[in-house]
């Protein structure tokens, strides 16, 4: 067994909308039957018990359908949520594909791997594998890397809403939406709190100045300098005191209920670790944390310090290692609880109670092992949102204001919060930025709270998902110009438009990216912008096999054509059809309210129109194709061409565009611009843009090296007519054929590579297809080669000229510019030359240079 490839698919992709380790297996012939291994599958059942079922006859069962079975066993018995996976055979005998699901990448592939090595001991007598080892080690590294229970439920609390999300770290930093309606949390804090209200929360003295100020009871007290001073303010204030860091946090250093001298000395020190000290006055009572989510109070929970009840029987040690055992209790803050320390605060506390960590408390006693009741500090709480009166929560969302907190953890010390605090001595001790709501979610009494609900209806008020207008576009030809159409359409909307496309990466009419950007990388890039308002992805196959897609759904998906395809032979998709499933992706990714956009002369496209969860506009020149035709029939959205005009028609509703008007099309002669600009109308039309704007921008929008570089660029060289384009395959030279027969041009030549990662049969039919058509061609070396052997490309597309009916002259020349130069050497006025460009932007600056010579 060989594992040849792993890769993360991290968004929507081929096999499933599932975020998947795929991985290409290639199987001896022996390994892909289990019928061929005696023993083995007993091996591997003894190794690993909870394998599970194979789902497949054991005559069919591979080494790699094991794996796959494996790598998701083990990520469900870590606790990971995961059900699917899947492995398909490729066109090479033995060699699988296996796609096996992940929540957490990192996890996913450790996985991966540990299955591999439990088939690779069961496949040996002596083979060993320690399943609990692994599974163990997979959970721990899951809880290490996943979201917190504070985050994740504030995550999954969008997910609901269908607010789209990315972790934009291995920690708790999130970014709901996109573009200009994205929001960021770090865990319970959002991107509109500022440092300033951050810092005064931390500042305790001046935090309980500001809530003096605004009428909010807090204790008495100064931060102090020495431990005899800490002592002066303690007698002037009255005992008993609270000793804790001014800018402390979790209750770190804090001591309460101080009444002796020798108490506060080591307060101080404990105090002293953590920050600057403080006194103030000890307030009787419970400790109680309301959450203040914007001017509300979502939430309210006793507080009570770690402790453990006697039984008469066990020491004080053993009740902790009891309570411990409790998996809600966790040692950091993924689980709803936290164990109980046993350190020397521990041990100090229970002194105070004339017990030691040996001691055997009788049945009943409450033994406290910490003051502060922190939930970090393994303390327990209890749900009393339902108690809080109203002028407590009054108070705490005063407090919250005050400092400018929008989400706000309100520390309150009273006897009940069922009464005002002022009828009851209570206070507000402390407030906090990013407060921790496990007590919330998970209270160790009382009913959960939806917080992570309040503060995403906080951050995204009823209404609002944190979507922008998203449109993929993906087909064999014309994916780059209809891209960037549809971006100046948005454009002439008035939208700050962000696209991707095979050139590069442009926000706002600005390049920020160059080369090939057509891939999920990019498009998330895009959607991280906040100068986004809406976005155009040019989706290439590449981009899709490597990673998926870059993005949940899209609300507009256009398919400008399949034809005969491209790239054919390459990563296991060597027909057509394999080509229409992949690009067929982007439309099973369509929302539910959006359209795909499709080819209806393209049977390929067509097959597409099922898959989709929205609408289907399909575009075609002729209004009478059965396709098309059945379609309005039904009522449905079409584009066609009508009497010279791009007409857009749902049931009895017209709008038209007349051909004249749109300049990309050069009044309608150019077939393949035609489809372009009828699929970039139905995209705008689906996303909804007026159509002033639509026609605005078709109008507007000149088919130049500027706007669309490499696609149909027609420029005047000496009374000769010159045209690049970037067409590279033999759809697109028959478009690009039937584009230039309908324009003028005495002699014609073109000048044409041929890209190495094509098969034998595409490079050779591009000029078969040429040779109809140009009296000259020049053929130049690809600057990659991409595989091929120097002059292999050449041989080919020489052997496609074999016969031509028109040409009578063709030269072999080595170098791009080189091979421009010769054409353009050549030309008389009148003539005509298509130059089809390698290296775009170097090539289409060397011939607005030839232009703009001067004639000798």
């Amino acid at each position: 067994m060989d594992i040849s490839r792993t890769r993360a698919l991290r968004g929507p992709n081929l096999w499933s909308r599932h975020t998947a380790i795929e991985s290409v297996v290639a199987c001896q012939e022996a390994e892909r039957a289990l019928t061929n291994l005696p023993g083995f599958e007993t091996r591997l059942r003894t190794l690993f018990p909870a394998l599970g079922s194979m789902r497949r006859q054991p005559d069919i069962t591979s080494l790699a359908h094991v794996v796959e079975t494996a790598a998701l066993a083990l990520q469900a018995q870590a606790g990971c949520p995961v059900t699917f996976s899947r492995t398909t055979e490729t066109t090479e005998a033995g060699t699988y594909q296996v796609v096996v699901e992940y929540t957490e990448e990192v996890v996913g592939r450790k996985a991966f791997d540990a299955a591999v090595a439990l088939v690779e001991a069961a496949l040996s007598a002596e083979g060993t594998f320690d399943a609990d080892a692994v599974v163990a080690e997979l959970r721990e590294l899951d809880e290490d890397v996943r979201l917190g229970p504070s985050t994740g439920s504030i995550v999954y609390a969008g997910v609901a809403r269908g607010i789209p999300y990315r972790r934009l770290t291995s920690g708790s930093l999130v970014q709901f939406g996109w573009g200009s309606k994205q929001r960021r949390i770090w865990a319970a804090e959002v991107d509109s709190t500022s440092a300033v209200s951050e810092s005064i929360a931390q500042d305790k003295d001046l935090c309980k100045t500001l809530l003096a100020a605004a009428g909010v009871p807090v204790p008495v007290g100064r931060p102090v300098g020495s431990a005899d001073e800490a002592w002066e303010v303690a007698e002037e204030i009255g005992l008993p005191v609270v000793l804790k860091p001014q800018d402390g946090n979790q209750g770190k250093g804090v001591t309460v209920n101080i009444t002796t001298r020798d108490q506060l000395d080591a307060a101080y020190k404990a105090a002293e670790e953590y920050g600057h000290p403080m006194v103030e006055k000890f307030l009787p009572g419970s400790d109680f944390r309301l959450l203040v989510v914007g001017n509300k109070l979502v939430a309210a929970a006793r507080r009570d310090p770690p402790h453990v009840i006697g039984d008469g029987e066990h020491t004080v040690r053993q009740l902790v290692d009891q309570v411990n055992a409790d998996p809600r209790r966790g040692d950091g803050h993924a689980t709803s609880l936290t164990k109980i320390r046993f350190d020397d605060i521990a041990v100090a506390r229970l002194e105070l109670q004339g017990l030691t960590p040996a001691s055997v408390p009788p049945k009943g006693q409450r033994v406290i092992l910490r003051n502060n009741a922190n939930l970090s500090t393994g303390g327990t709480a209890t749900d009393v949102t339902d108690d809080v009166h109203p002028e407590v929560a009054a108070r705490a969302v005063a407090a919250a204001q005050m400092i400018g907190l929008d989400i706000c953890g309100v520390d309150v010390v009273c006897d009940n919060v069922i009464r005002p605090l002022e009828e009851q001595s209570g206070g507000v001790v402390e407030v906090n930025a990013a407060p921790g709501l496990r007590m919330h979610l998970s209270p160790s009494f009382g009913k959960g709270r939806a917080v992570g609900e309040a503060i995403i209806n906080h951050l995204y008020p009823a209404g609002e998902n944190g979507r922008i207008p998203v449109v993929a576009v993906t087909g064999t030809n014309g994916k780059t110009t209809t891209s960037r159409l549809i971006t100046h359409l948005f454009a002439a909307s008035g939208l700050r438009v962000g696209m991707t496309n095979t050139d590069g990466v442009h926000v706002n009419g600005r390049q920020i990216d160059s080369g090939d950007c057509s891939g999920p990388r990019s498009a998330r890039n895009v959607l991280m912008n906040p100068d986004v308002d809406a976005a155009v992805f040019e989706t290439a196959r590449g981009g899709i096999l490597r990673e998926g897609l870059g993005y949940d759904r899209c609300q507009v998906a256009v398919v400008t054509n399949i034809g005969a395809g491209d790239h054919l032979g390459l990563n296991f998709i060597t027909t057509v059809e394999d080509l229409a499933v992949l690009k067929r992706v982007i439309v099973q990714n369509v929302s539910t309210d959006g359209y795909a956009v499709l080819n209806a002369t393209d049977p390929h496209c067509v097959s597409m129109a099922p898959t989709c969860p929205g609408g289907i506009i399909y575009f075609a020149a002729d209004r009478h194709h059965p396709v098309l035709a059945t379609h309005r029939a039904q009522g449905q959205r079409c584009v066609f061409v009508d009497d010279g005009h791009i007409v857009a028609s749902e049931g009895n509703w017209r709008e038209s565009i007349p051909l004249t008007d749109v300049p990309l099309t050069r009044s309608g002669t150019i077939g393949f611009q035609v489809d372009n600009a009828m699929a970039s109308v139905a995209a705008a039309w689906g996303v909804g843009l007026s159509w002033d704007a639509i026609r605005a921008g078709v109008a507007s929008f000149v088919n130049d090296a500027d706007n669309a570089p490499g696609r149909f660029n027609v420029m005047d060289y000496r009374g000769a007519t010159l045209i690049a384009d970037y067409g590279h395959n033999p759809d697109a030279m028959r478009a690009l054929v039937d584009a230039v027969n309908a324009m003028p041009g005495k002699r014609r030549s073109v000048v044409i590579s041929g890209a190495g990662d094509r098969r034998d049969e595409d490079i050779t039919e591009q000029t078969q297809i040429l040779g109809k058509a140009f009296d000259d061609v020049i053929l130049y070396q690809d600057a990659c080669q991409r595989g091929r052997e120097d002059g292999e490309v050449l041989a080919l597309l020489r052997q496609g000229l074999e016969g031509a009916p028109r040409t009578r002259n063709v030269d072999e020349i080595h170098g791009e510019f080189l091979a421009i130069d010769t054409a353009l050497s050549r030309l008389q006025p009148g003539d005509l030359c298509l130059v089809l460009v390698d290296q775009v932007e170097e090539a289409l600056a060397h011939l607005a240079k030839r232009v703009a010579e001067p004639a000798h």
